[in-house]
């Protein structure tokens, strides 16, 4: 079995992990010397993006494909990259996954969402993510492809944690009134990946977040106490001189269900909260 993953990024890397452990060979894109380095030392074989001729042969005997790459000005990369190539070759994996976002949403004032919401993205890069989904969809249609979304929201894990912000520094609390974001462990969204692998739906769209959406203050204090450090000082949003896109990350506030990816797909969240989560990176020597 075969795993193609266009971008082997923090989310593309975990689910080559967890996949080539069970047998799946790992094929994944690079742009560059380092990511070609960084796939060669995982074990796994590289394909350059821009060598169309192939990303051709690598996907004809394709069974699983991840696109991780954002979508840009010019809609989802992987649009250009794949869809040919998947054509030339006769292809028909049994799955293909987008990584989308949360955002896709846009702002609740706190309020829950499902994947049957209104679709309202407020920023720049959520309506990105809405653009992009929708043209996976009507490729998989037109296609005969058995294309899924997974909204995420925020990703955490070994290297990228609260920790390493406040061993940096750099950590901030920053405290909006009643607003609280999700955010899901790499290995829980690895897992929920490969549970829709298992079973895939063409058409489906996956919320993959933990179950307890909760401030941004909150973790980072958590975070401090575990590694025995003072939390911060809470700074007010208004105060807090953000960048103009971190800003539009601030100017959104919902609390993301997960009930559908539990019911559907069997799964659950090894880390259903960021305390379950930090504790374990720290116990690894994150």
């Amino acid at each position: 079995m075969r795993l193609f993953l266009f971008g082997y990024g923090f989310s593309g890397r975990a689910l080559a992990r967890r996949m080539a452990a069970k047998g799946w060979e790992i094929v994944a894109t690079f742009r560059g010397p380092e990511a070609a380095a960084r796939i060669a030392a995982d074990g796994h074989q590289g394909v350059d993006v821009l060598d169309r001729d192939a990303i051709t042969q690598a996907l004809a005997r394709t069974q699983a494909l991840l696109i991780t790459a954002p979508p840009g000005p010019q809609g989802c990369p992987g649009m250009n990259a794949l869809v040919g190539p998947l054509a030339e070759a006769g292809a028909f994996p049994d799955w293909t996954g987008y990584l989308s976002t949360t955002g896709v949403y846009g702002d609740r004032r706190g309020g829950w969402v499902t994947e049957s919401s209104r679709l309202a993205a407020q920023s720049i890069e959520g309506a990105r993510r809405v653009g992009a989904e929708r043209d996976w969809f009507e490729v998989g249609r037109g296609m005969g492809l058995t294309v899924c979304a997974f909204r995420l929201p925020g990703i955490y894990g070994p290297g990228r944690s609260a920790f390493d912000r406040l061993r940096e520094g750099v950590a901030r609390r920053i405290v909006a009134e009643g607003q609280v974001f999700s955010r899901i462990h790499v290995d829980d969204l690895a897992a929920g990946l490969e549970a829709s692998i298992a079973r895939p739906r063409a058409g489906a769209a996956y919320n993959l977040c933990d179950d307890e959406p909760a401030p941004n203050s909150n973790v980072i204090a958590y975070a401090a106490r575990l590694l025995g450090m003072t939390p911060p000082p809470e700074v007010r949003l208004e105060d807090a001189r953000l960048s103009p896109a971190a800003m539009r990350f601030y100017a959104e506030s919902k609390r993301v269900s997960n009930a559908l990816a539990k019911a559907e797909l069997g799964w659950r969240p090894t880390y259903p909260t960021y305390r379950e989560g930090l504790a374990a990176i720290l116990a690894a020597g994150g």
